[in-house]
């Protein structure tokens, strides 16, 4: 889980290519490895950062300096590639209900995104899946170069000297930490659901009209109202299991009912062309209900309750926080300014003290919901930098310039290594 804000690279760089895949006919202008880039792709991208920073979008030195990113998003992901780097259907879900959430925050509504993009929000994380797929792929081994990039004392103190006076003022931080719990389906509730689900199939098989019924009881917003046709998707589209799913299927089964992360479906094949299926669905999502919300809060009160008389925050969160980017460092958030932290978070510390415990507050994750308890370990004022009371700000600073010379070294390497071309 992340509250840190989405950067270029992810929500708007996405949402980029919403608008790019609108366009039915268009002229390559650079050729990477597998992979194209297109006029249109360029416009758009060019457009947005022009719009962003107040210039011009037809100058060609920003129309080369955006291509030139383009190509360099490539050539990593055809070194990810080849390197064999994978991420999980899991984090790819996850990144994409944030950058999804981040940009229904920043329009106003769910209902705004789809008249924009002239399709469903489901149709629109069914679609770009893979896109999302490409990008935690390039910053996955990024990550993993940069791991081995670091800083020595004297190359912190020199950077100090050179830039001392463009150095910006340090801004209020707080260092954080959490404990968070989803709220459990009731096993009963998740069971009738089921049940209803098999009665369903059952009506269908007898030669029950599959469309109407996925338009009466279906809970996925962007199929239901087709009668659950999801279209022509290739692999890599679904979440895992209902991809071995129907993939696994001969034209014309009806699947059993399978439980993934959004609930519990019914699949039916319609077709199928190489890698390729057509499929249609009935997702009936497992509500939560209130009594198991109150069961989540009443757990992180009594964790609460044990750390304010002297258990640790840190052995607690491992043993008990389900957010798994931070569980095995002891619920750990790091250091963030306001800027960096979503609305609704913000808002949950904004008043907090040094060392206080919050009461469990209620916490938006992508489409789903979570509680979660928070310890502000520490906040700082705003300030002129120092070596002496910020080293650790300028150590990063300084390493953040190393890594971007060593980083144009290697894409040097790279244009020497991978194929591309630019008919631009």
């Amino acid at each position: 889980m992340k509250y840190i804000s989405i950067c270029l690279i992810g929500l708007s760089v996405f949402f980029i290519h919403v608008v790019h895949a609108q366009t039915l006919i268009d002229r390559v202008i650079a050729v990477v490895d597998k992979e194209i880039i297109t006029e249109s792709e360029l416009n758009e991208r060019t457009t947005f950062l022009a719009l962003q920073n107040r210039m011009d979008p037809n100058q060609p030195e920003l129309r080369q300096q955006v291509l030139d990113g383009l190509v360099t998003e490539k050539l990593v992901l055809a070194q990810a590639l080849i390197d064999s780097i994978e991420v999980t259907d899991d984090e790819v879900t996850r990144a994409l209900d944030q950058q999804i959430s981040n940009f229904i925050r920043q329009v106003g509504s769910e209902q705004r995104v789809e008249q924009m993009y002239g399709k469903s929000l489901a149709r629109i994380k069914r679609e770009y899946r893979s896109e999302i797929k490409n990008q935690l792929l390039v910053q996955r081994i990024r990550q993993q170069r940069e791991a081995t990039i670091s800083v020595t004392r004297r190359e912190v103190e020199d950077f100090f000297t050179s830039f001392r006076d463009s150095l910006p003022q340090v801004p209020e931080e707080f260092v954080l930490s959490h404990i968070y719990i989803v709220p459990k389906p009731d096993p009963t509730i998740e069971a009738e659901t089921r049940k209803l689900m098999k009665s369903i199939r059952d009506s269908i098989k007898a030669g029950g009209d599959f469309a109407d019924f996925a338009k009466r009881y279906s809970t996925d917003p962007g199929s239901a109202s087709s009668g659950g046709d999801l279209g022509w998707e290739k692999r890599g589209v679904f979440v895992r299991e209902f991809e071995e799913t129907v993939f696994a299927m001969k034209e014309g089964d009806i699947s059993d009912p399978l439980k993934t992360q959004f609930g519990i479906h019914i699949i039916q094949l319609l077709g199928r062309r190489g890698e390729s299926v057509h499929a249609r669905h009935i997702l009936m999502s497992i509500n939560k209900g209130s009594a198991s919300d109150s069961a989540t809060v009443d757990t992180l009160r009594s964790l609460r309750a044990r750390i304010l008389k002297g258990e640790s925050f840190a052995e607690l969160a491992h043993k008990y926080s389900e957010d798994d980017d931070t569980k095995s460092i002891g619920g750990d958030l790091g250091t963030l300014t306001i800027d960096q932290i979503q609305s609704d978070f913000a808002f949950q510390i904004k008043d907090m003290k040094a060392g206080e415990i919050s009461e469990p507050q209620r916490t938006a994750v992508g489409a789903s919901y979570g509680f979660h308890i928070i310890w502000m370990k520490n906040r700082t004022k705003p300030h002129p930098i120092s070596l002496e009371t910020d080293f650790k700000r300028v150590e990063q600073l300084a390493l953040y310039m190393k890594r971007n010379k060593l980083n144009a070294e290697w894409i040097d390497e790279l244009k020497k290594t991978i194929y591309y071309e630019i008919r631009y």
